[in-house]
């Protein structure tokens, strides 16, 4: 299960993840490969990215090393409208961003909605010196990318996508932030720490305090959602890690997530405080500064907590795991789902041409209370 499926990705096959472009001795590129030099006179930069905070926040290492590569040049995202409000006025690489309407395999899951008539055109008018693809295999977003008339083009390439000036092979189970630092480094983008960061501003803190007053010390938040149903901890599990972990306890969701985060709850023998849709995306980054530790299934808001600076103990698929874990573990520890076969039909889950079946049942189920319980105060402690 690739989280973060998109039908930009569906013609992507494994590939060698020996995937940087190295240039020859003689300093030429492999054929259809960039090499990794300064792109000159560069002011204007567009990084297409345009999914969910989770797939924004594995990709934002990746803008960081554009930005002290290009530390003069405007960096535009190419997203949607919940990153236009995420990121205005959050100091961070992302100068502005540009909310595209929903667009085949580039801003929507949905088949048949090409650019609108002008989009392309309007965006070509801004005058970009570089075009940065880390969306997703190249099927839809490298022709749209192309489109833009930068005077470089730089991204990821799947088996059968359009090629761009510089590309680095599209590949399964290669983890995706250093699969997206791997472009910022064809036009010279070094990475400077690999795990994302989100500053908090005055607005998240004070929508924190609107909504919820002040939160009690030594808080541990608790997110049962996932996007995925099947890579969902089951609720009865969180609620009893909630119930031993001896601190005050918030339990995180969205307004879609309202009977998930009740269900943790009303599971609970201790009082907890539910937090369903009573937050935005600032304040729930307000909120998970303020925890000790943040204890979630793998999922954006745990990208978000610890992109804040907050300890995280998650359940993991194991595919899951390579594409998009924690890269450290000081601070983060995944407990790890081994299930290779779906636990109703018996379909393989760690084939990447397989289709996928119609069950929802949990895929992480098997990771024991104990052992998140184990992690969790380990990292208490360490407090």
């Amino acid at each position: 299960m690739h989280h973060h499926a998109h039908p930009d990705e569906a013609s992507s096959a494994p590939t060698k993840a020996d995937s940087f472009a190295c240039t020859k001795a003689d300093g030429s590129a492999h054929p259809g490969e960039g090499t990794t030099a300064l792109v000159g006179g560069v002011r204007r930069i567009a990084v297409l990215r345009a999914n969910a905070l989770g797939d924004f926040l594995l990709a934002l290492p990746a803008m960081e090393a554009l930005k002290r590569a290009y530390p003069g040049a405007r960096l535009t995202l190419l997203g949607t409208s919940w990153h236009a409000a995420f990121l205005a006025g959050r100091p961070g690489p992302v100068d502005d961003v540009v909310a595209l309407p929903p667009i085949s395999g580039v801003s929507t899951l949905e088949i048949g909605r090409p650019a609108p008539d002008g989009l392309c055109e309007e965006l070509r008018e801004r005058g970009f010196d570089l075009a940065v693809q880390i969306h997703g295999g190249g099927r839809y977003s490298n022709p749209f990318v192309r489109r833009l008339g930068a005077r470089v083009s730089v991204g990821l390439r799947a088996p059968g996508a359009q090629a761009l000036d510089r590309w680095v092979p599209y590949a399964d189970h290669h983890h995706e932030t250093l699969l997206f630092l791997q472009v910022a480094a064809l036009v010279g983008g070094v990475a400077d720490g690999l795990e994302a960061r989100v500053a908090v501003t005055g607005d998240d803190r004070a929508e924190l305090a609107r909504a919820l007053g002040e939160p009690p010390p030594g808080l541990v938040a608790v997110h049962p959602g996932a996007r995925d149903p099947r890579r969902r901890w089951p609720a009865e599990r969180f609620a009893e890690v909630a119930d031993r972990v001896g601190r005050p306890v918030v339990v995180t969701g969205t307004l879609e997530e309202k009977d998930l985060v009740m269900g943790v709850v009303s599971r609970m023998s201790r009082p907890a405080i539910p937090v369903a849709g009573a937050l935005g995306l600032g304040g729930l980054a307000a909120l998970y500064e303020r925890c000790d530790l943040v204890i979630a299934n793998d999922t954006g808001p745990r990208h978000l907590a610890a992109a804040v600076g907050t300890p995280t103990v998650a359940v993991y698929w194991c595919g899951n795991l390579i594409n998009a874990g924690p890269l450290s573990r000081t601070r983060h520890r995944p407990l790890i789902s081994w299930t290779t076969a779906c636990p109703a039909c018996g379909a393989s889950l760690v084939d990447p041409a397989a289709a996928r079946c119609p069950h929802d049942g949990s895929w992480v189920a098997g990771i024991p209370v104990d052992a998140v319980l184990d992690q969790a105060r380990e990292l208490l402690s360490a407090n």
